[in-house]
């Protein structure tokens, strides 16, 4: 079976070359992956659109500045290789209400949004705060020991199993 068009890599694999990747990254550019705040240097740039005064006066983007980087690139090259990835398996499908969700809470789709929409901002937010997100604490900060990262990561999974067996496990409708 050629390996571009199987449903889904073996995790050993995948985790393998994320592993390589990051040794590459961190040789080619001296800097670890993630992807976090790529979301926030988009938020900058749009927000710089609109109001640029506002945006320039902003002590966080004074920080991070918003612009188009290499951290923003590999945001749009894992959006554009998950694409390619399903469309080339098969196994794109444009899903409004997953049928997990359906199942658990109905398949209202303004629900399924606005549940998407709280979701994403609660994670963007932690992400911040937390200086990283699971790529960052998760992949290179555990491959460098960082203490810190290990502990993001506990609280990663922790908090995502307790938020899944809440909802979930106790069949929310």
């Amino acid at each position: 079976m050629d390996w571009i068009t199987m449903d889904s890599w073996s995790p050993y694999v995948v985790g393998a070359g994320i592993g390589v990747l990051s040794w590459i990254a961190f040789l080619l550019s001296d800097r670890p992956l993630g992807a976090s705040t790529a979301f926030a240097k988009s938020a900058g740039m749009i927000e710089s659109a609109i109001n640029r005064e506002n945006a320039d006066q902003m002590s966080y983007y004074q920080k991070i500045k918003p612009k188009i980087d290499w951290q923003w690139m590999i945001v749009f090259g894992m959006i554009i290789g998950s694409l390619l990835s399903s469309f080339l398996s098969g196994r794109l499908a444009v899903l409004i209400v997953p049928p997990i969700f359906a199942e658990a809470f109905g398949a209202d789709a303004l629900f399924r949004f606005a549940i998407a929409l709280i979701g994403g901002i609660l994670i963007g937010l932690g992400a911040r705060w937390a200086d990283g997100c699971t790529s960052g604490h998760g992949i290179s900060g555990t491959l460098q020991l960082s203490l810190v990262s290990w502990i993001a990561v506990v609280c990663f999974f922790v908090s995502g199993i307790a938020v899944a067996a809440l909802i979930f496990g106790l069949g929310i409708k």
